[in-house]
C-alpha cells in the first residue's frame, strides 16, 4: 500500500483538476440542479478538507500500536461508494461566495503536490498527534492518504455529475 499510494494520489489530484479545468469560469459558479454543490463548492471543500494536511505528514508522529492499516479499507469502501451520500462536518463545508477558479486550482495543485512529496518521504506507519476523524480517534499517516486520495476521487466524481447536468 505504502508505494503506491503516491502514485493514487498523484492520479486523484491530476484527475480531479482535470475535472475543474472542464468548467468555463461562469459554470464553475453555477448551481447545476437542487440541493448541489457549484463545481468552485466542491473544489473550496477539498481544499478545506487537504490545506493542513503536508504539515500533519511531515511533523512528528507517534509509534502506533494498532495496525497502521487498520481503518484503511473501511475508509476507501466507504467513500468509492458513490451511491451513498455523505454529509460533510462543519469545518470543511464550502461557503456560497463566488469561488475564483484560477485561484482555487493553485491552491488545490500547491497543497497535492506537497502531500504527494510527503506521502514519498515520511514513514507512513507513524500516529498522527495533532489530528484525528471526527469521531474515530487518532489516525495514522497511511490512513490520512487514503482518505485524501478516496475523497478526492468521490469528489471528481461529483463534479462529473455536476457537469453533465451543465450540458443537458
Amino acid at each position: 500500500m505504502e508505494k503506491h499510494i503516491a502514485t493514487e494520489l498523484t492520479n486523484a489530484g491530476d484527475n480531479f483538476l482535470k475535472a475543474l479545468s472542464l468548467f468555463t469560469p461562469e459554470e464553475f459558479n453555477k448551481v447545476p440542479f437542487k440541493d448541489s454543490w457549484t463545481a468552485g463548492q466542491i473544489a473550496e471543500h477539498i481544499y478545506k478538507s487537504i490545506k493542513g494536511v503536508p504539515e500533519l505528514l511531515t511533523a512528528k508522529g507517534l509509534p502506533t500500536q494498532r495496525d497502521p492499516e487498520q481503518n484503511v479499507a473501511g475508509i476507501r469502501q466507504m467513500f468509492l461508494d458513490f451511491s451513498t451520500k455523505m454529509k460533510s462536518p462543519d469545518f470543511i463545508l464550502p461557503s456560497n461566495d463566488t469561488k475564483d477558479k484560477a485561484d482555487l486550482m493553485k491552491k488545490l495543485d500547491e497543497n497535492f503536490s506537497s502531500i504527494i512529496a510527503a506521502a514519498k518521504t515520511q514513514d507512513h506507519t507513524l500516529t498522527i498527534k495533532d489530528f484525528e476523524f471526527p469521531g474515530s480517534g487518532p489516525v495514522t499517516r497511511i490512513e490520512l492518504l487514503n482518505f485524501i486520495s478516496v475523497h478526492t476521487q468521490r469528489h471528481t466524481h461529483q463534479l462529473q455529475k455536476v457537469s453533465e447536468a451543465m450540458v443537458k
